[in-house]
């Protein structure tokens, strides 16, 4: 999953141990978050899109493999 979190951490003049602290992780998690080594935790991609005060989708980009579906299922009809 690509992530833009190393942009949203320098527009808001974040050092990694810093952004850490405010996530309540290690600095290791936010390096390996920013190098695409590591996928976040649901809560913890709340907390980061919180953060910065905008969608989690804003700030990580799932790529899924070719053809693969990105939404609901269609509804079945009764």
């Amino acid at each position: 999953m690509k992530n833009r979190l190393k942009v949203f951490r320098a527009m808001h003049d974040l050092t990694q141990e810093a952004l850490a602290d405010q996530l309540r992780v290690t600095r290791q998690t936010v390096v390996s978050i920013e190098n695409g080594k590591y996928d976040p935790s649901l809560p913890l991609a709340f907390r980061i899109a919180n953060l910065f005060n905008v969608k989690i989708e804003d700030v990580f980009l799932y790529e899924g493999e070719p053809g693969e579906f990105h939404g609901y299922p269609p509804m079945s009809k009764k």
